[in-house]
Parts: structure tokens; C-alpha cells; sequence
């Protein structure tokens, strides 16, 4: 795998709205605090754009990315949020300028897409973090936006936390992969389809039925897409939904069943996804995983 250019004071970033609309309201404090850490913020000519629920038309939300591409001068683009459009516009993307000079790509729900179609081609670190859309929400703990920060600049990245229910002990080292997992479901048999193989998957969700956790990792399950992996990782499982009949498991009862079989390494309750404390992860980056007394997670 190979790493963007970490930053530097004096760099530019770009935001860019791959999904669903934003406002400037929504993220003029991500702006502000930008220009705190030193950085040049370049915004998408769309990124206001309204189409529906989405920020522009397909045309002009892929535009919007491929020129900040395309421009040499910018080190990062930075999604300002997810919602749902990302995948109507994967496939028009040109990376061959991406390819030759690495920059990072940031962002986490639906730019797990891009997270995917670019470690499974292209072979390139990307950073699953806080989006813009998250800097106005007060909740949003001061680790989440450390640890991006850190991310961005090079700094040393480890994580210790308390050992919760439902972790499998164990050790690997490994590259770390993944992302939201109704998004990677469905991407499972596309291009942008991710190979799990001797990897640590880490995945998250947010607001979806029981029973379609279950159908996912199921889904997963038969794809081959858990039985060789060196690790699992378990985020935020958020604002889980149920049937008048209730499904009769959580979300973590249900993937916990679903890999008893197997030996490796699992850890529930990783701070990242849809929560306050969502930290950031370096994709396509060699780990180490150990699940002991305690958990601990260390970026090489």
C-alpha cells in the first residue's frame, strides 16, 4: 500500500460533496478550525448545489471531486458528508492522476466507497474520519478530531480501550480495511468489491433493522468475506431498529454469532462510525491488533 503526502502547515484541502446537499451553515465551523491547523481549504464550485437530496447532479458532484483530482496543489479532499450518491458517480471518476501523485481521501459512512474502489484498484492509504457536517455537533469528542488531525500530519496513531462484551482475545498484525457495512455489502461482487483475505475488517453502522444487520453479515458470510480474515473489528452498531416481532438479538449478538467459528481477534465497541467518539482509521495500513486485559490498536 502506498501513503498520500501527510501535510503540512501552508497545504491545501479541498471539500467536496460526493452525496447528499450540505449548506454552508453546516460547515463553516469545519472551515474555521481548518484554517486553525494551518491549512488553505478550497471548496467545491457545486458543493452547494441541490438536486433532490443530493448536492448537485451526478455530473456536477463527480466534477466537483475529479478537479480536485486532477489539481496537483491540493493534498486532501476532505467529504463533507455522507448520506447516499457516492456510488452513482465511482465509475466516472478518472484516478489516473490520483495514481501517479497519492493524496488523502477522507471521510467515513458513504465514502466507504471510495475507501473500497480505491484500496481494491489502486492500491493507496485512505483516511476513514469525521466529516465537515460533524464540526458543529457539540457531542463530538475532542479525541475525534485529535486523532484526525494526527492522521493527516503523520503523527504517531495508537488506541487503548477497555476490553467490552462480546471481544475475542488475540493478537495480529495486519492491514485494516472496511468501513460502513451496509455500504460494503453492497458492493460485494462490484469493482470496488474489497478482498478480505489475512486482513483486519473493521465495520460500522447506523439506523438499520436487526434483521438486515443479520441479512448483511450473513451475506458477508457466504461471500467468503469472514473466514479468512486475520481480525474483526466492530464499531459503532447505532440506533439499531426492530420488528413488531422482535429479531431476539443485538447487533453485536448477531455478528458474534456469526464468526464463533472462527479464531481470530475480535474487538466490539471500537470507537469510529456513527458516534460521538469516532476516530480516526488509516485504511489500508499495516496494525497491530491485540485484544487482551484490554485492547490495543497501533498504527505502524
Amino acid at each position: 500500500m502506498r501513503t498520500p503526502e501527510y501535510l503540512q502547515k501552508g497545504d491545501k484541502i479541498a471539500l467536496v460533496a460526493t452525496a447528499r446537499k450540505i449548506s454552508m451553515s453546516e460547515i463553516e465551523n469545519s472551515i474555521k478550525e481548518f484554517k486553525k491547523w494551518g491549512l488553505e481549504v478550497m471548496l467545491g464550485k457545486n458543493i452547494l448545489k441541490e438536486n433532490n437530496q443530493f448536492a448537485g447532479n451526478d455530473i456536477e458532484r463527480a466534477d466537483d471531486f475529479q478537479n480536485m483530482l486532477d489539481d496537483d496543489s491540493i493534498k486532501a479532499i476532505i467529504c463533507v458528508r455522507g448520506g447516499y450518491g457516492s456510488v452513482r458517480i465511482i465509475d466516472n471518476i478518472d484516478f489516473s492522476n490520483f495514481f501517479k501523485k497519492p493524496k488523502w481521501i477522507c471521510g467515513y459512512s458513504d465514502i466507504t466507497v471510495f475507501h473500497s474502489h480505491i484500496n481494491k484498484n489502486f492500491g493507496i492509504e485512505t483516511l476513514h474520519s469525521v466529516m465537515p457536517i460533524n464540526f458543529s455537533d457539540k457531542k463530538i469528542t475532542k479525541e475525534t478530531y485529535d486523532s484526525f488531525k494526527a492522521a493527516l500530519f503523520g503523527e504517531e496513531i495508537s488506541y487503548q480501550l477497555e476490553l467490552s462484551e462480546f471481544c475475542r482475545k488475540g493478537f495480529c498484525e495486519a492491514e485494516i480495511i472496511g468501513g460502513n457495512l451496509s455500504i460494503l455489502y453492497s458492493l460485494i461482487g462490484t469493482k470496488s468489491d474489497i478482498s478480505t483475505d489475512s486482513k483486519i475488517l473493521f465495520i460500522e453502522d447506523l439506523d438499520e433493522y436487526l434483521y438486515h444487520i443479520d441479512r448483511m453479515i450473513m451475506n458477508l458470510k457466504r461471500a467468503g468475506k469472514l473466514n479468512n480474515i486475520a481480525g474483526l473489528i466492530v464499531g459503532g452498531m447505532s440506533e439499531m431498529n426492530d420488528n413488531e416481532i422482535p429479531f431476539g438479538k443485538t447487533a453485536k449478538e448477531i455478528i458474534s454469532e456469526a464468526v464463533s467459528e472462527y479464531n481470530y481477534p475480535v474487538c466490539f465497541d471500537f470507537p469510529a462510525g456513527h458516534i460521538n467518539d469516532n476516530r480516526a482509521l488509516i485504511l489500508g495500513r499495516k496494525v497491530r491488533l491485540e485484544v487482551g486485559d484490554n485492547v490495543l490498536l497501533k498504527f505502524e
